[in-house]
């Protein structure tokens, strides 16, 4: 299990895989402006790496941003699928080299991996690997996913009732990274957790302010990671916040991991922003 932390390491893990690629890669796309990457894409699949890309039906850029993507990947030999429509979007990223899964909370973009915080989960687990190239068939042909691993997070499968359960299991402290937490079942049961005696704090905003939660913005990186570390050992990193649209209706994808290496790591990384963080205004309740 490796952890990337944006964007003190930017794109140098996913380039050196990418090159390192001898079999298959898979790759999910939201936003894309990476050129190198493209370009080592296209250098895998003329050493004979068949590499797959999927890419999202829309997003706030609009169509022709995507289909000049498309037609790019296609001109450089890869295969190239495109999400259906039938969700409100397609917000998940992550990249399968052969035997390894990298989860991502960052797009393909400057933006998110060069000047933005953010962080991205590397593993071999062979259930989570296998899993995840289930929901890239499933989505790449617009067939029915089905869930299987319990710590692979999928929106709108599997989302509310794993990450609900993350939080509940929080005993001491709760270290959020959202950029603005507003499902409601999901602030009542942070208002219960707090009351409980579990410390909570939250780089990004709360819709309404809870007596014991303190939320606090960067103050020189752009917050786009959807992060939570529980109690020092347990980890969630994905790309839905805690809001119903993005548990409930988008394609999201996140992974939960209990390695107390890598959550030391965040829970570092959280501190650091914390101290040099701005207090949100209060709101009343």
């Amino acid at each position: 299990m490796k952890l990337i932390i944006e964007p003190n390491d930017g794109l140098t893990p996913l380039l050196r895989a990418v090159k390192s690629a001898r079999k298959n890669i898979q790759i999910v796309i939201f936003r894309f402006d990476r050129l190198e990457l493209e370009e080592a894409l296209e250098a895998a699949v003329a050493r004979g790496v068949v590499v797959r890309a999927l890419i999202a039906h829309t997003n706030r850029g609009g169509e022709k941003t995507l289909r000049k993507l498309e037609t790019r990947m296609l001109a450089r030999g890869i295969l190239v699928a495109r999400t259906a429509a039938d969700l409100p979007r397609y917000h998940a990223k992550l990249m399968i080299v052969d035997d390894t899964l990298y989860v991502l909370g960052f797009n393909f973009t400057k933006l998110d991996i060069d000047r933005s915080r953010s962080f991205g989960i590397v593993t071999r687990d062979k259930r989570l690997v296998k899993d995840a190239a289930s929901l890239f068939e499933a989505d790449s042909t617009r067939q029915t996913y089905a869930p299987s691993h319990e710590r692979f997070v999928v929106s709108p499968e599997t989302s509310r009732a794993r990450l609900t359960s993350f939080i509940k299991a929080a005993k001491t402290q709760l270290l959020i990274y959202d950029e603005k937490v507003s499902d409601n079942a999901i602030q009542r049961l942070l208002k219960e957790r707090a009351d409980a005696g579990v410390e909570i704090r939250i780089l990004g905003k709360l819709e309404k302010a809870l007596n014991g939660i303190e939320t606090r913005k960067l103050k020189v990186l752009r917050l786009h990671v959807r992060a939570m570390v529980r109690d020092g050992s347990a980890v969630f990193v994905g790309s839905q916040s805690l809001r119903k649209l993005e548990l409930d209706g988008r394609r999201e994808v996140g992974i939960i991991l209990t390695d107390t290496r890598v959550a030391k790591k965040i829970q570092s990384v959280f501190e650091a922003d914390w101290a040099e963080g701005v207090p949100n205004r209060p709101i009343k309740e």
